[in-house]
């Protein structure tokens, strides 16, 4: 059986990669199969967290800045796996289908980051505008913010797509060893299962509502969600008594 598991997925090739070309592949593993799904997930069902007083507790950030930790991590190991590949150009794997992949989801990793960059302010509460108003992108939920979220969104699960295709192009091109893939598979298979589980328990809430609440008279709770399968929980008690007079 250990045989079986350490032998190359096709028997007819051998399994030899260079030192840099290894590194390349672990550092893209780690970047996409572990650091920004694991960013995804906690981004799409950990705005309220289970234990958290939704709505009396609003704007609890611990997903925020898991998800940040997380993406920036990813990005620091997909910047790496870049400059691994660009110094060894003669390798199979810098050539064909899984490169046509692979710079297409580090293409999407740069948008990514950048319309974060450029989302705009968040506004509201605690995070008012220097006139003392509370108008802010998120807040007032403006054009420029709306546009980020539907790219943002979309555009993040179309890379996790297709990070699934580069890993598996990038297997077969290096023909990996058996463990490998069944290794990755298993993971993979954990992550999406995970996914439904939270998706079903009704955990991907609306991010709007987890910052500032179920209040309808909140300019982003007058417009629908934006994201596939996204939930704006009903509270048992509104927050017009709790949100603060906005400044006239």
């Amino acid at each position: 059986m250990i045989d079986w598991l350490l032998a190359p997925i096709d028997s007819a090739r051998g399994h030899h990669l260079t030192e840099l070309v290894a590194w390349h592949a672990r550092v893209m593993v780690l970047a996409w199969c572990l650091l920004f799904p694991i960013g995804v997930l906690i981004a799409r069902f950990f705005k309220i967290m289970p234990k958290q007083n939704w709505p009396e507790q609003l704007d609890n950030k611990t997903w925020w800045r898991g998800h940040l930790v997380l993406q920036y991590a990813g990005g620091a190991a997909l910047l790496a796996g870049v400059v691994l590949i660009i110094a060894t150009p003669s390798e199979g794997a810098a050539r064909g289908l899984h490169a046509l992949i692979g710079w297409s989801i580090t293409s999407i990793a740069i948008t990514q980051f950048l319309g974060g960059w450029l989302r705009g302010s968040k506004g509201g509460p605690t995070a008012p505008a220097s006139d003392g108003s509370f108008d802010g992108d998120h807040y007032s939920m403006t054009p420029r913010r709306r546009i980020f979220e539907r790219i943002h969104k979309s555009v993040g699960y179309i890379g996790l797509i297709g990070a699934v295709g580069a890993v598996l192009s990038g297997l077969w091109l290096s023909n990996a060893p058996r463990w490998m893939w069944l290794t990755l598979i298993m993971w993979w298979t954990a992550l999406i299962a995970a996914a439904l589980f939270f998706q079903r328990r009704g955990r991907a809430i609306d991010t709007y509502q987890a910052i500032w609440g179920p209040d309808s008279n909140l300019p982003g709770n007058k417009i629908p969600p934006i994201g596939w399968g996204i939930r704006r929980p009903r509270a048992s008690t509104q927050l017009k008594s709790k949100q603060p007079d906005q400044p006239k």
